[in-house]
Order: C-alpha cells, then structure tokens, then sequence
C-alpha cells in the first residue's frame, strides 16, 4: 500500500517546490494522511461529487469557503500550494480565472475539468432560455440535451456546440428582440458553467470522476464505481422529483437574480427570465429591470427569485414593482457559512419554491 503513494508524494513535493519555492512547502497540511487520495475542488457541487464517490478513501479540500461567491475566488499561496501538491484537482474550466491558471501552471496533468464530460450549453445573452420556446417536444427535447442526434431542434443542437446555429437557433425558437450583452456571456467561454443542476447531468460528471479516481487509486476502483452508481440512483431520483413535481404548473416562467438556472430550465420545460446575466456581480442598467417588471406583470409572476451569496436588493425591488414576493432559489455554486445541509437538500428546498412559486398542482 505504502509503495502506491511514495512516487506521488515525491511527485507533489517536487512540483510545490518549482511553482512557489521552498519557503512555500511549510504552508502544507503536515496532516494528510499517505493512505488517501489528496484531492482538491475547485467550489461546493464538485466537493460534493467528490466526497459522495471518493467516500473514507480520499480527503478532500475545497478552494471556496461557505458563503464566499466563487466566480471571481482569489487563491492564496497557501491554495496554490495545495493545488500543486493535490493527487486530483476537480475543477470547471473557464469558472474561476485564477483556478485556472493555479491548474495550468502546476497540476495540468492531474487536472479533471468536469466540462468536458459532457458538452456546455451555450449561455444565455439576453437572460431568456429560448429553447423552451419548442412548445410540445417534450421527452424528445430532453432526449436530445443528452447527445441523442437528430431528434432536438437547431436550438438544442446548438447548445451542444454546433457551429453556425446558435444566435439563429436563440431567434427563432424564443422571437428575442432584446441585444446581446456580452456581460451576460462572460463565464466558462461563453458557456453555462451550472451544469450541476440537472441531476442526471451531475450522475454523468460522477461516473467520470470515479474512472479518475481509480486511476490515481486503483486499489479502491470498484469503491469507486460502486458509489458512483450509488449516487447516479439518488440523482435520477431526484431528476424523478423535478420532472414530476413540476409537470403540471399554472406557469413555466421564472424570474431570477441571474440567468443560473439553464440547465434546471431546460431539463424541466421551464423559461429563466434572468435580471442579470451569468455573472451575478453584474449591475442590471435602468433598462433591463424595466423590461424584467414588464415580462414579470407580463407572466403574473407571483415571486422574484433571489440568491443565498447575493445581495436580494434588486430582487426585492422588482418584487415591489410587480406586487410580488421574493423568495430564494440556489444556484448551488456554494453553501451559505450556517448551511448544514447539501446538495439534495438544497436542491429539494429548490423544488419546493418553484413549486410555490409557479403554483403546480
């Protein structure tokens, strides 16, 4: 046993010493334990996947603390320092800049991106989903966001990275007049980086995470396996959850703080009308929260979401305007300091507000 883990050591010693010199080896845990894979995660849903599969085998430290907004996390050397000396680095490319370049300079060939597990949708530039604008598809449109060729429409196929679809794609399935901002696009490329929304798309992240896992450890590959299949029945039940809970809904439009909530919209046969882009630190101008208070007395919206890391100021306002409540859907990028509770549970008490929220039956 010991043997499998004097090379990486050894390995990860040496790279800690290039990429910040010797005085920086001091900032690292003197307490890791030689018989458990060293991973670091990049924020909170990775974390998790991490720790559900890699179970009493691996240990397993976060680059976000709860309740600090992970979009525009500053490492501290100390992080570096563990990102070069980790066996396994969890991380989504394009999501955090400086996690990014942390990978890049010191851990590219330990490195998992979990955004090429399955191709990003594309995101959204005027906070509308327009693929929901395919009314009467159904299973088909959910079909098709899981790679089934030739049965979506241009739109979907487009969010899969089809060139030369997406902006005609965006037009004519949701008719949008409004311009794109190119704030609204800023994260992952262009890309929707919370992917971790759908549940099944979350099951397919982990199944990949358990291969790499058995390949820095493959000791405890069937361990691995075993609780990724573990996981992927409580996510599809979860997905069981959402696809019945809001079947049948006075309304498929919500209105959100930042257009977060594609592939939870997209999987469920709902619209986002988001208030801001993907980025939640961007200020709406006077216009955009003009045309959210008409789209919201527009749809009857009864409540304006906001988020657990973000000020609920603008929400609240909009809220007002239409004679609205507001409410909070979470993102889930991160856990709030005083949250016991984890993915499924944030994800259910998501499930109940939409559901509260959009009146189903």
């Amino acid at each position: 046993m010991n043997s499998r883990h004097v090379p990486r050591a050894l390995a990860a010693t040496s790279a800690v010493l290039l990429a910040l010199g010797a005085a920086a080896c001091s900032d690292q845990p003197t307490d890791a334990d030689p018989e458990r894979v060293e991973v670091v995660t990049a924020f909170y849903p990775l974390q998790f996947l991490t720790q559900q599969i890699g179970g009493d085998a691996v240990t397993v430290s976060n680059l976000v603390k709860p309740g600090a907004e992970p979009h525009d996390v500053e490492l501290s050397p100390s992080q570096v320092g563990d990102v070069a000396g980790a066996e396994l680095i969890v991380y989504l490319k394009g999501f955090q800049p400086q996690v990014d370049d942390a990978v890049q300079q010191n851990a590219a060939d330990r490195a998992f991106d979990v955004a090429t597990v399955e191709p990003l949708l594309d995101a959204t530039a005027d906070g509308h989903d327009h693929d929901h604008g395919n009314e009467g598809e159904g299973e088909a449109g959910h079909e098709d966001e899981h790679g089934h060729e030739g049965e979506g429409e241009a739109g979907h196929e487009d969010e899969h990275g089809h060139e030369g679809e997406g902006e005609a794609g965006h037009e004519d399935e949701g008719g949008a007049e409004t311009p794109a901002d190119p704030d609204h696009a800023a994260d992952a490329g262009g890309k929707d980086p919370h992917l971790w929304l759908d549940p099944t798309r979350l099951a397919t992240v982990g199944d990949q995470l358990a291969d790499r896992l058995a390949q820095a450890d493959p000791e405890h590959a069937d361990d691995y396996t075993a609780r990724a299949s573990d996981l992927r029945n409580q996510l599809e039940q979860l997905d069981a959850e959402f696809t019945a809970g809001l079947e049948t809904c006075q309304r498929r439009e919500i209105v959100v703080s930042h257009t977060a909530f594609g592939y939870l919209t997209t999987r469920y046969q709902l619209e986002q009308i988001g208030i801001t882009g993907l980025s939640p630190e961007h200020e709406p101008s006077p216009q955009r929260l003009a045309e959210v208070i008409e789209e919201a007395k527009e749809h009857q919206a009864t409540t304006i979401f906001f988020e657990t890391l973000v000020s609920p100021k603008v929400a609240e306002t909009i809220a007002a305007q239409v004679g609205a409540e507001t409410a909070v859907l979470d993102p889930l990028e991160g856990l709030t300091a005083d949250n016991n509770g984890d993915y499924f549970s944030v994800m259910r008490a998501n499930l109940a507000a939409l559901r509260t929220a959009l009146d189903c039956a």
